[in-house]
């Protein structure tokens, strides 16, 4: 009921659109590297040698997320880690935020730091850039890993579909997109005590606050719109590792399922007392389950 009065009065009074913001936001890190790439200033950082890897992101997340997985990586990996546009420190333009834009970026990044062919590791959201990308361009992506992919029509949640309307996405974002942080990050968690700190949740609860961020989600929810893309997975023939915490209330285990069924030659490992986050939850197993898989691609 609550929503369904926030977007009546959206319809009837109009939303404010939110602004977005194109350069780097201000306070980034002075160290960090950025590239500027079809005219949106991506931050990105490199470690290792050895066969390319490219991390991708979720929803509203940064490169921050692989911080262990990527040390474990460039062992043996050339790891290439980014701030999808949108999201992180890199730039927040007006425009396309669907999967397909945000995996142009991606390769086109990576053709910037002359990586031609990479194995693509991707979380939740980032999953469906990952996937475009071996749509679009099957020849650079070799091998693909997923956690708790998010890429599915069905997956969206009502609030998503309403926030396609002019206006009351508008009205339904400034609301409810940065409030009560903790509550939405505690729920991505099995055991939301032992991970969800007060500084997690300040961090998370300063990096909605940079300019242009409310614009970009809101422009990337939008965007989110799976079902034709959906469709063309049974076409995807890479190798693909799906894992995923058993008791995920973000992306079910039913849709892991469901992806390894689609997808030809996909294999599923579930982690359990694991939510959203496999890499933090479930880092030690899940880690050795991801090196694994990328070290089979080399010769």
């Amino acid at each position: 009921m609550k929503l369904g009065l926030v977007a009546l009065a959206a319809v009837l009074l109009g939303g404010c659109a939110p602004s977005f913001y194109d350069g780097v936001p201000p306070g980034a890190p002075k160290d960090a590297f950025y590239a500027d790439v079809a005219g949106v200033r991506l931050r990105f950082v490199e470690a290792g040698e050895g066969p390319p890897v490219v991390l991708l992101h979720g929803f509203a997340s940064a490169l921050e997320t692989w911080h262990g997985v990527m040390a474990e990586l460039a062992k043996k990996h050339r790891v290439l880690a980014l701030d999808m546009k949108g999201f992180g420190w890199s730039g927040r333009p007006e425009g396309d935020y669907s999967p397909q834009a945000e995996a142009q970026l991606v390769l086109a990044l990576m053709e910037q730091r002359n990586i031609h062919g990479a194995m693509v590791v991707a979380h939740s959201w980032g999953s469906s850039v990952a996937l475009a990308m071996a749509l679009a361009a099957p020849e650079r992506v070799s091998r693909i890993a997923l956690y708790d992919a998010w890429v599915y029509e069905e997956q969206l949640p009502t609030t998503f579909l309403w926030a396609r309307a002019t206006g009351v996405g508008e009205a339904l974002f400034d609301l409810f997109y940065s409030e009560r942080a903790d509550e939405k990050i505690a729920r991505a968690f099995y055991d939301p005590k032992k991970y969800v700190s007060e500084r997690f949740v300040e961090e998370v609860e300063k990096a909605l606050d940079r300019p242009g961020t409310t614009a970009a989600a809101l422009a990337a929810v939008r965007a989110q719109r799976y079902a034709d893309m959906q469709k063309q997975y049974p076409t995807i023939k890479q190798p693909v590792l799906l894992l995923w915490g058993r008791e995920d209330e973000v992306t079910l285990l039913t849709y892991g399922e469901r992806l390894s069924r689609e997808l030809p030659h996909a294999h599923l490992v579930v982690y359990p007392r694991c939510g959203h986050f496999p890499m933090i939850e479930a880092a030690g197993p899940s880690t050795e389950e991801l090196v694994k898989f990328l070290d089979a691609e080399a010769p």
